[in-house]
């Protein structure tokens, strides 16, 4: 039996269980490697399907924000 996991998939999990501890206990280390899981979670997704997806999405609610915003 092979078992295959996405990188991707594996950083979401990492970043999820990261971001649920309490921001007060965190130290500035601590802090940097989250950042560092992060950046590289959103290199990993980019050039994907999902991660194009996901940008033309936020795109548009941004430029709609923006619309809505000027006179």
């Amino acid at each position: 039996m092979i078992l295959t996991l996405n990188v991707a998939v594996l950083l979401a999990v990492i970043i999820y269980f990261r971001i649920r501890r309490r921001v007060q206990a965190r130290s500035r280390s601590d802090q940097w490697l989250t950042v560092s899981i992060v950046l590289v979670f959103g290199v990993l997704i980019a050039p994907t399907e999902f991660g194009q997806g996901l940008l033309d999405v936020l795109g548009n609610v941004v430029k709609n924000i923006s619309a809505s915003a000027s006179p």
